[in-house]
């Protein structure tokens, strides 16, 4: 009882907070959308031009790619991760995945899109006037998706709140309190994931540098990643440090199905059925398969087995690498980013990790933190503007997008590292961190919610 009321309480004081704030803003300030500064600026002839206007292609399509990310958390990371955890903890361990999508989802329509994607303030978040979507009707359309209907635009970014929360759980699983995983989500999801998809893709002072990210390179993975890796050197190790996966038949389903919706993840972020989508949709598909051959072969020198597990290891790989990629580089660029995406990241999991000894239960930072940081550096190399005129990488003649790539990852790396480690010590105040030893020893399973994954 006391761990919900503790929940209640913080969830209570982030929202009236949040809804205070934001209101203040309105009532103050009232900043001009970005649309209003855009006609501000331009002669009356420009202004008269024609109003953004709904394209069912790309309405459809969009709806579709919705479904398909949406399908990456649950069931796609919740079987993948599960089957990874060990038996007695594979209900936990898809439990976090769960929650998180359910709560995330609310706080999204509460005041996650708005401050987003609300009006800009000072480079750093964005107002508050689309509070409980405030002003969004059916026929409304953002001015970041200009051709389909801004509920389906609100939902869309909402799927990629959803996974990027879930995504740190892979590193905390088999001895984190559910209570302190809930807690975690509220706070994380409010003063990491928010501001930085701000930063990023809402106008922030990361956009305005041009810093290039098509679907969630520094945004999901580097940050899930550092958040993964603080985590779990707050936490401390497990009793029982070895992976043993439960089922690896649900790994490669999990894996599957994150494949498939990551068409979703990657071709919907062009947030059109164009050209660019489609060029997504390929390098994503290339870059994955390349990361699981390339990781399959090094696992295969390196330990005498090509193991099924690293297979789906190194197909998630290439599918982080090429996250921030997709929509901006040829398929050569793909196929390098893939290959490097199966080698490096491996060498992250098999050597790094024991040698420094950090308690990364199922490698959310080597594979996230490691590839989604390779991505976004090589695609500050490889963006080539005759696939997307909006990035133009180093080997195109423009050395400086490298740099920017840097600021933009060593940004999100410091800023999410030092906020989740507060989040840290904040839940360990009000509602601790781990489960006791002998709740550990049985299983997460029994121990947090009474239940078994396996009735045999």
């Amino acid at each position: 009882m006391r761990p919900l009321i503790g929940l209640l309480i913080i969830l209570s004081l982030v929202l009236s907070a949040g809804l205070l704030f934001a209101e203040d803003q309105v009532q103050k300030t009232n900043p001009p959308s970005q649309a209003e500064q855009h006609a501000a600026a331009q002669p009356a002839s420009a202004a008269a031009a024609p109003a953004p206007k709904l394209d069912t292609g790309d309405t459809a399509w969009m709806i579709v790619a919705t479904a398909m990310v949406m399908l990456m958390s649950i069931p796609g990371l919740a079987l993948f991760y599960g089957g990874l955890a060990k038996r007695k903890d594979s209900l936990n361990t898809m439990a976090m995945t769960f929650v998180t999508f359910c709560i995330v989802s609310l706080l999204w329509i509460f005041y996650g899109y708005s401050f987003s994607f609300g009006a800009d303030i000072a480079g750093l978040i964005g107002g508050g006037e689309k509070l409980l979507l405030r002003g969004i009707g059916p026929n409304s359309i953002s001015d970041l998706a200009k051709t389909i209907p801004e509920y389906i635009y609100v939902v869309y970014q909402l799927t990629f709140a959803a996974i990027t929360v879930a995504l740190a759980s892979g590193a905390y699983i088999e001895r984190m309190k559910f209570s302190a995983w809930m807690l975690f989500t509220i706070l994380w999801f409010s003063f990491v994931y928010i501001p930085i998809a701000h930063w990023v893709w809402g106008g922030g002072f990361l956009a305005r540098i041009g810093a290039l990210d098509f679907a969630g390179g520094t945004v999901v993975h580097i940050n899930a990643g550092i958040a993964a890796l603080v985590g779990a050197l707050i936490l401390g190790k497990r009793n029982e440090k070895a992976l043993m996966p439960g089922n690896l038949t649900l790994v490669v389903t999990g894996a599957g199905l994150l494949w498939f919706g990551w068409f979703g993840f990657n071709a919907g972020s062009a947030v059109a059925a164009n050209g660019i989508a489609g060029a997504a949709f390929i390098n994503t598909n290339t870059a994955t398969a390349a990361a699981a051959v390339s990781w399959m072969l090094v696992e295969w020198i390196h330990s005498k087995k090509p193991t099924v597990l690293g297979l789906a290891s190194g197909a998630v790989g290439g599918l982080v690498a090429i996250t921030p990629a997709a929509g901006f580089v040829n398929i050569t660029g793909a196929i390098i980013i893939g290959m490097a995406a199966g080698i490096i990241p491996f060498f992250a999991v098999a050597m790094l990790k024991p040698k420094l000894g950090y308690d990364d239960t199922l490698d959310a930072f080597g594979i996230h933190g490691v590839g989604g940081t390779l991505g976004a550096l090589m695609t500050g190399i490889f963006a080539d503007p005759s696939i997307n005129e909006g990035g133009k990488g180093l080997l195109y003649g423009n050395p400086g997008q490298f740099l920017t790539q840097l600021i933009a990852v060593g940004t999100t790396v410091l800023y999410s590292g030092i906020v989740t480690a507060i989040i840290f010590m904040i839940i360990k105040a009000v509602v601790g961190l781990r489960v006791e030893t002998e709740d550990e020893i049985i299983g997460l399973d029994e121990s947090q919610h009474g239940e078994r994954a396996y009735n045999l």
